[in-house]
């Protein structure tokens, strides 16, 4: 039996992120257990027709976070980054136009515009009525019956591929605040009005995928690295995993899902598990290069099955072709010679009850000396960013170190 004070399952982003914390403050008992041959979770990448592929879906690192850049760049410095401005298009009644919808929508016809417009000025929002619990219903409320109809609710059928009425409205929190003001001046003056999304600007490596800044972190733990140890059997009462690691603590990054299979859990902390849903996304490359300048497009045609497209040659320098991210109950087969990668879990999904299933599982394992950590360890969809920035604190947190 080998013992450590910390035993990290997965290495991710977030899993990587805590371990190297730990490291630089002088910690030296942890290991890291991955089940793939390399470190990187979702944000592997792969060589495809030639070039780099995301095989995990977009991922790009955000600027905003000082101290994600400051890890990260101990990896990979910061002259190996290509700083891109966001260029990020909605395909929506037969054209393209940037992203977000309510601020660039002088970029439609004006007999479109209006119809927006006119929609937006009636949202229940801003008319006083009271806030809906139904997710569709609090769409529409909040953005107009346009941009429901004819954007969010196609594109959240096709991206979760469930009725929408099964979501909470607990997380959209995240979504922007439409102002009929803003909108109505942007479409006047022909400008985006309002904030800019998440990665209004970004990095994206110049020379590799965004899986090589992961990759070399992972490689850089050295044997404090496990890969193609996947989680076989647990137990949680001594922290035992696989028979044969013991730990103090045991951070947790990996779907709970995979704990149920492994070993004893008390009948309601299965049953809450069992309660939290993902949806498998299904990545496939195509060669052509779409003429266009997007980074990646949303498309909320119910027709097509993908519900992204990211041009890969404009962000990945002397690259062609393109992505595209597709639920994988919408999947159709895959071309001969074609290339699919499947990711079975890539997205939590907020149904309704998740908060409260989420609470019983964390619960029991704070009680167990578990601790949950990033994507899957919150069941909560967070950028990259994100996920190291959390990761950050809770390395901090648990070597005992304040700020």
């Amino acid at each position: 039996m080998e013992h450590y004070k910390y035993l990290i399952l997965g290495a991710g982003p977030s899993g990587l992120a805590c371990a190297h914390t730990l490291c630089l403050l002088g910690e030296e008992s942890f290991l890291v257990l991955e089940k793939e041959s390399e470190a990187g979770g979702l944000c592997r990448s792969a060589e495809v027709d030639g070039k780099p592929l995301d095989i995990g879906g977009g991922h790009f690192l955000d600027l905003k976070r000082k101290e994600v850049l400051e890890l990260l760049f101990r990896f990979m410095g910061r002259e190996e980054w290509q700083e891109h401005r966001r260029v990020s298009k909605i395909r929506i009644r037969g054209v393209e136009i940037d992203h977000p919808l309510e601020g660039n929508l002088w970029q439609l016809p004006i007999a479109d515009q209006m119809d927006f417009l006119e929609s937006i000025a009636k949202a229940g929002c801003l008319r006083g009525e009271p806030q809906p619990e139904a997710f569709a219903d609090w769409i529409t409320w909040k953005l107009g019956e346009c941009i429901a109809r004819e954007y969010m609710l196609p594109y959240n059928r096709k991206i979760w591929s469930m009725d929408p009425n099964k979501l909470g409205t607990y997380w959209l929190y995240k979504l922007p605040d439409v102002s009929f003001r803003e909108t109505l001046q942007s479409c006047l003056e022909r400008r985006m009005f309002g904030a800019l999304p998440a990665h209004g600007t970004f990095l994206y490596p110049k020379q590799h995928g965004y899986g090589e800044v992961w990759r070399r972190m992972g490689e850089a733990l050295g044997e404090r690295l496990h890969l193609g140890e996947a989680l076989h059997s647990i137990d949680p009462e001594q922290r035992v995993v696989n028979g044969r690691y013991q730990a103090d603590t045991i951070i947790n990054s990996i779907p709970w899902s995979a704990w149920t299979r492994a070993g004893p859990m008390p009948d309601d902390v299965r049953a809450a598990v069992g309660r939290l849903v993902q949806v498998p996304i299904d990545v496939d490359y195509c060669p052509d290069t779409l003429p266009s300048d997007s980074h990646w497009t949303y498309d909320p045609d119910e027709s097509k099955s993908f519900h992204r497209v990211l041009l890969r040659a404009n962000f990945c320098p002397g690259s062609r072709g393109y992505w595209t991210e597709t639920n994988a109950a919408r999947s159709p087969e895959v071309p001969a010679g074609g290339f699919r990668h499947r990711n079975e879990f890539a997205y939590p999904v907020n149904t309704l009850d998740k908060p409260a299933a989420v609470a019983i599982v964390r619960a029991w394992a704070q009680a167990h000396g578990i601790y949950p950590l990033g994507r899957w360890g919150h069941w909560e969809h967070m950028n990259s960013d994100v996920a190291v920035s959390l990761a950050i604190a809770a390395g901090r947190e648990l070597a005992g170190v304040g700020g």
